[in-house]
């Protein structure tokens, strides 16, 4: 058994600070670092893309709608050339700081409302699968598991993994349950680790009514700016190696 665990990272703002990037860096194997359009400023971006090439963590782009006042989690109908051109905005801007820390953007996730959106939604969707084929067909696309988003993204010649949520609800159809709704984020470093343990071995996990989804998974991630979200990862890493999962990134390793 293999499983890759990733966090979105680099999300800090000038004097606003979010999440602990150099501890859960000690943990991750995966780092979706973000881009400035949701999140993060270049200076913070650029010392976690260098944390990240110290510990050798491989990275990708955290691709999102431009969103700074709602953190990349607000819909928004935007134009394709615009989002078009703001993805691949994104991960060249990464790129960029990438090779001044000493890495490389392996992959890519898409942030938030652009990531739920494109999981359905194929016009969004055929958006940012065209954005990586203009700027580097060679990145890796990492989508919601069990989503549409899968099927569109390979067809067109795209490599993609599929990702999992170890602190996200999930509805009986195999969806994230709304933020806006009760319950929708967990806490439980212990249940946590649980859960993902049997979604590891068996490919399923409990939904919301108790029903069990199936799903298959490369990746789990790990929000950073959820609360406690380091003693979740650290639990969970624990967890899976205790039971013999070999913990690595799904794109291999850093020098690849």
């Amino acid at each position: 058994m293999k499983m890759d665990l990733n966090s979105d990272l680099g999300e800090s703002f000038g004097a606003w600070r979010m999440g602990d990037d150099a501890a859960l860096l000690e943990v991750v194997t995966s780092a979706n670092v973000a881009c400035g359009f949701h999140a993060g400023d270049p200076a913070g971006i650029l010392a976690t893309l260098k944390d990240a090439a110290r510990r050798g963590v491989v990275v990708g782009a955290h691709v999102s709608y431009p969103d700074l006042a709602g953190f990349g989690r607000r819909n928004m109908d935007i134009a394709s050339a615009d989002l078009v051109a703001g993805v691949i905005y994104q991960i060249a801007a990464l790129q960029g700081l990438a090779t001044a820390a000493g890495t490389r953007v392996r992959y890519v996730k898409p942030h938030g409302a652009l990531y739920n959106t494109i999981a359905h939604d194929r016009r969004q969707a055929q958006d940012v699968i065209a954005a990586l084929h203009e700027i580097d067909p060679s990145l890796v696309l990492l989508a919601l598991a069990g989503s549409p988003l899968i099927g569109w993204a390979r067809d067109s010649g795209l490599e993609v993994r599929a990702e999992a949520f170890a602190d996200r609800a999930y509805t009986p159809q195999g969806a994230l349950v709304s933020r806006r709704e009760p319950g929708a984020v967990l806490h439980d470093p212990r249940s946590i680790g649980d859960r993902m343990l049997r979604l590891v071995q068996e490919g399923r996990l409990e939904a919301v009514d108790g029903s069990l989804v199936h799903l298959e998974a490369d990746s789990i991630c790990v929000h950073g700016d959820s609360p406690g979200a380091v003693a979740i990862a650290q639990q969970l890493r624990e967890r899976l190696m205790h039971e013999g999962v070999q913990l690595g990134s799904f794109v291999g390793s850093l020098e690849a």
